[in-house]
């Protein structure tokens, strides 16, 4: 391998990066054509990726024979299945050489087992880029000193490690931002706001929605004046309801939830897909607001979460109700199948979609700009709107939670006599916005439910799901791990009607 390449890559890339404004890098990428950046990077991960360049032999597919988008858009999508565990992961990357990459993430699959997911300094970069939205659109950290306060857990994990990156990254190009990284420890959290947050301007906090807010409520039941520091909030790995976010900025003393908050599409995949802007958001608030509007766009009466993203960075399509993205990154994916369903709107289709229901979000008053410049982070970005894992997974606290998880504990000695292992598993909400995790479990024929059975069934899926999903055990924070466990009669009619094809996970 040549290492003075390697540290070439890395000074070009950093020098771009620092030195070209946002505004600049995303009217550079606005105005590039979409399909030669696609068909580029198609082209490229062809003929430098090993397990790629076999996965098309495989497929009789000649890579010259790819001219076109229509072209591109007719090969095969690939996934976790049939391309990333099938081949090892240095004959994933570029080369064939794991080396060319100096950090690795792992993601938590369905069976508790991890995939690692490779990058390089110079794809933290273009990541970063998506941090600097927020900073800069949405912070205004150019001019306010900043306390960014990391709440995603430390670890292998890809929320911790890659988010301090990005946002030191922001400070060597010049933003006046200061990190701190107690982690998802709580105590930790408290104690840098309130020794060290008077000293800035604003307070960043960045980490799940759920544990962000158990954070929150903690402080006020402390005494912790939160509207003091000017508290801003950037998340991952759940969509939560606007009613969520007008009850949190309540807390914080958030005047303008359009402006203090923004969630990230994340992934241990490819890092940040799509982040919200103060555009989205304030288009996900008139939506919320009129679910007609909301059905007739997306199609189903629950909302999604709605970001924007650079086609340049990541480019999306969608198959069978699927999101399917390209981009670069440690393992380059081409048309890769995340198994998150969604859809995508052009800007131009947006707007003219909520002109129909006589909405302008780029009115200053809609945008709730106040005395913001409203023209700061309005960019003609497309959409992309993600309704999370397709029918298997609940998301809690950013830890991806799978049936099998549970059936596992339902099927510890002393349990199976009691159960027939029909279960739905969801993420509810109490009446202060709590989320908790919400196992149903159907009894056995004949059998009567009993508070020694149901504490006895949580504390089996508790220890499972500690055992078996390292997610679950690094994310949700020890008060929240316990499932709550309603036990209903063989065929309850709402949750196990008999002779209906049974569902495990419910929204």
């Amino acid at each position: 391998m040549n290492w003075k390449s390697q540290s070439q890559r890395a000074i070009t890339a950093f020098q771009d990066f620092v030195s070209t404004p946002l505004d600049t890098l995303l009217q550079q990428h606005l105005d590039t054509p979409t399909e030669s950046a696609v068909l580029n990077l198609f082209q490229d991960v062809a003929a430098n990726v090993p397990a790629y360049k076999a996965f098309l032999v495989e497929q009789g597919i000649d890579p010259a024979s790819i001219q076109s988008l229509g072209d591109f858009q007719n090969l095969p999508a690939i996934a976790k299945e049939n391309y990333i565990s099938r081949y090892s992961l240095a004959e994933l990357c570029r080369h064939g050489q794991l080396s060319e990459c100096d950090m690795i993430a792992a993601s938590s699959g369905s069976t508790g087992k991890p995939t690692f997911w490779p990058r390089f300094f110079t794809d933290e970069l273009q990541i970063a880029t998506r941090f600097e939205q927020i900073f800069y659109d949405s912070f205004y950290a150019d001019t306010k000193r900043t306390l960014a306060v990391i709440c995603f857990t430390l670890g292998t994990w890809v929320g911790g490690m890659f988010t301090t990156n990005c946002c030191r990254y922001l400070a060597s190009k010049g933003y006046p931002i200061t990190v701190i990284t107690p982690g998802n420890n709580k105590e930790e959290i408290l104690r840098a706001v309130q020794e060290l947050g008077s000293g800035f301007d604003q307070v960043v906090l960045l980490g799940y929605p759920p544990f962000l807010k158990d954070v929150i409520d903690t402080g006020i039941a402390r005494g912790v004046q939160w509207q003091q520091y000017q508290i801003k909030l950037v998340m991952a790995g759940e969509v939560f309801s606007e009613e969520w976010r007008s009850l949190v900025a309540e807390r914080v003393g958030s005047q303008n939830p359009c402006y203090d908050f923004a969630s990230l599409y994340g992934t241990a995949d490819a890092g940040v897909l799509a982040n919200e802007t103060p555009l989205s958001i304030c288009i996900r608030r008139f939506l919320a607001e009129h679910p007609d509007a909301a059905r007739a766009l997306f199609g189903e009466s629950r909302l999604p979460t709605l970001v924007q993203y650079d086609p340049i960075s990541r480019f999306f399509e969608v198959q069978n109700g699927s999101l399917l993205f390209s981009g670069d990154n440690g393992i380059p994916l081409v048309r890769y199948n995340i198994l998150d369903t969604g859809g995508i709107i052009s800007y131009d289709a947006m707007l003219q979609f909520l002109a129909k229901w006589a909405f302008d979000p780029l009115k200053d008053d809609n945008l709730c700009a106040g005395t913001h410049n409203s023209t700061r982070g309005i960019h003609s970005l497309p959409f992309v709107y993600v309704f999370g894992r397709s029918n298997f997974t609940v998301s809690y606290f950013g830890a991806n939670i799978y049936p099998e998880n549970v059936t596992v504990g339902l099927e510890q000695p002393g349990i199976p006599q009691w159960v027939t292992g029909k279960f739905v598993l969801q993420v509810k909400e109490d009446a202060d916005k709590n989320r908790f995790l919400s196992v149903v479990v159907e009894l056995a024929p004949q059998v009567e439910g009993s508070e020694d059975k149901k504490q006895a069934i949580a504390s089996s899926i508790l220890a499972q799901l500690l055992r078996l999903n390292s997610e679950f055990a690094n994310y949700v924070p020890q008060e929240y791990q316990m499932p709550q466990v309603t036990l209903t009669s063989f065929g309850d009619p709402e949750y196990f009607p008999i002779g209906v094809k049974h569902r495990y996970t419910r929204r």
